[in-house]
């Protein structure tokens, strides 16, 4: 008996063993220790004029802010912001999410929205993804990009939510399907060191800077699991599925199945007014607030997106979405690739 009360006990630290090497070579414990975060300060930021102007900026234009989080007119083009909403949130409007997914009232209305959370609170969630509530958010909210975002840019834009006129409108909490809701856990990640801009004489890097705070791979570089698939960035990506309808991605690396054809005017013209030429842009391509970005600032993002690798692989809106092995998603011309 006591022979055999060993041999289980040894089975089931053996177990224990594995199924801890399991954990940690795939998923990792963050799912069930929850989040990484760094304790919060008492960080204030100084409000300037400066500040006011470039956060006014950023939220209206590349960083997008108000395009999330603000009420849409789907009726117009490119779903323009229906007026007294913005930073008031709304429910995310993609199909197939894995659950429930809210922008929150990031207007300082005290009950509903931000009037009760601190600078560092704020800026922790744009660049950390914890929640003013200390709950890992969502990757939708693209933190994992913003943590390019110099201090600087991230204290204009802070500065600026606290001059959003206050709306009242209460949002249920975001609710996501198991595993997903406990999976997320992993993605946030403490900043501790100091994050600056590159300078915007240097056209190339401040491009870069752009495109980055503009999260444009997030669309336009396909995924598998919330991955990228190396070596197809900036390539296009399956349909994504929403209230405006569905439509998949461009490739916009300068092949020849991409936007090799345009130059820096069409370029600007196109992210202005939401054409290519006579064809309509999905209003999943959020041109409209692209559109207030300045004419530096285009001409930065074009000449950096010249640079990318080409990459050959023909999406097509204008056909029925098929299978396509190299991005393993569905969309028009799919099956030419």
């Amino acid at each position: 008996m006591k022979r055999l009360v060993k041999i289980l006990l040894i089975c089931v630290a053996l177990l224990v063993v594995l199924l801890a090497a399991a954990i940690t070579l795939t998923i990792g414990w963050r799912p069930f220790l929850g989040p990484k975060a760094r304790a919060l300060t008492t960080l204030k930021f100084e409000v300037t004029p400066q500040r006011l102007e470039r956060g006014r900026y950023l939220f209206n234009g590349i960083a997008g802010c108000v395009h999330c989080h603000s009420q849409h007119d789907l009726t117009q083009h490119g779903a323009p912001t229906i007026a007294g909403t913005e930073g008031a949130g709304e429910q995310m409007p993609f199909a197939d999410l894995p659950g429930k997914v809210f922008a929150p009232n990031i207007t300082p209305d005290p009950e509903t929205g931000s009037g009760t959370w601190s600078d560092d609170q704020i800026a922790r969630a744009i660049r950390e993804g914890i929640g003013h509530d200390g709950r890992a958010l969502f990757p939708m909210m693209p933190y994992q990009q913003y943590r390019s975002m110099s201090d600087e840019d991230l204290a204009s834009i802070v500065v600026y939510l606290h001059t959003l006129p206050p709306v009242r409108h209460q949002l249920p909490r975001t609710e996501l399907i198991f595993p997903v809701k406990y999976l997320i856990r992993s993605a946030p990640e403490p900043l501790t060191a100091p994050v600056t801009a590159p300078d915007p004489s240097n056209q190339l890097q401040w491009g870069k800077y752009m495109v980055t705070l503009g999260g444009c791979a997030d669309c336009h570089t396909p995924q598998v699991k919330g991955e990228p698939i190396a070596g197809m960035d900036f390539a296009g990506s399956g349909v994504m599925k929403g209230d405006w309808g569905e439509a998949a991605p461009a490739n916009i690396t300068p092949d020849a199945t991409g936007i090799s054809y345009y130059d820096e005017a069409l370029f600007i013209q196109v992210i202005r007014t939401g054409y290519v030429k006579a064809r309509k842009l999905s209003a999943i391509m959020p041109f409209i607030v692209y559109r207030n970005a300045s004419d530096d600032d285009l001409k930065a993002i074009f000449a950096y997106l010249r640079t990318v690798k080409p990459v050959k692989h023909r999406v097509d809106n204008s056909l029925s979405p098929t299978y396509c092995k190299l991005c393993r998603s569905l969309h028009g011309a799919g099956d030419q690739n």
